[in-house]
């Protein structure tokens, strides 16, 4: 049985406490941290730049995964792999030569992601998977945090899934968007592998440690 792996996403941390709130995270278990890049212009939303994978370099030793929701990303990823990013997420949308920038990221000694929108069908995969490291599934229209689920989004999940096995078995399959103690066992049963998770880890009343336990166990069961 694959074991689940947790991506904490720092979007919805509180970013006056980011250092403490990684930490925490950290020691309740989390699999690596996920850092979402926006520029205004690919998603209608402004996020944090290299200087955030700088410093959270100093406070974990769980791999930093930067998710670049932008366009053109190549012009960012010397910066961001200087910055302490271990492996890298870009969009199949934003991008005008997907396998230069999948080949760029392999020779900066990362490992690479491809990430699709909810409206972008899991078949664009198919020439680039052999080079893949990690796909990512949005379950939202990517941009903001705290919003729900598409569960429309699941098919998808396993045609990814079915993909990867016949193409590059061994590559991770991560859901990103609206996962909680509810909507995580429906990706897992569809396939993933990976989940990333901001609003249901940062924002709960009990805490980041209770509910970093109640997301693992949702997919245990």
């Amino acid at each position: 049985m694959t074991t689940v792996k947790l991506a904490p996403s720092i979007l919805t941390a509180d970013f006056a406490c980011l250092g403490e709130q990684v930490a925490e995270a950290e020691r309740a278990g989390a699999d690596r941290i996920h850092v979402d890049v926006m520029d205004g212009h690919f998603v209608p939303n402004l996020s944090m730049g290299a200087v955030v994978v700088k410093s959270l370099r100093r406070v974990t030793r769980l791999p930093l995964e930067t998710h670049l929701m932008i366009f053109n990303p190549d012009f960012f990823l010397d910066e961001f792999a200087q910055a302490g990013t271990d492996s890298f997420l870009v969009h199949w949308e934003g991008n005008t030569d997907l396998s230069r920038t999948v080949q760029r990221i392999k020779a900066l000694g990362k490992r690479a992601g491809v990430a699709i929108n909810p409206a972008t069908p899991a078949s664009v995969l198919e020439e680039i998977m052999p080079d893949l490291d990690q796909v990512l599934v949005m379950t939202v229209n990517p941009g903001f945090g705290h919003q729900h689920f598409l569960h429309t989004t699941l098919p998808k999940i396993t045609r990814a899934r079915e993909m990867i096995d016949r193409l590059k078995p061994g590559c991770g399959l991560e859901v990103d968007g609206g996962i909680d103690a509810a909507s995580a066992p429906l990706a897992v049963a569809a396939g993933a592998d990976v989940l990333v998770a901001g609003s249901a880890i940062f924002n709960d009343g009990a805490g980041i440690t209770a509910a970093m336990q109640r997301l693992r166990a949702a997919v245990q069961c």
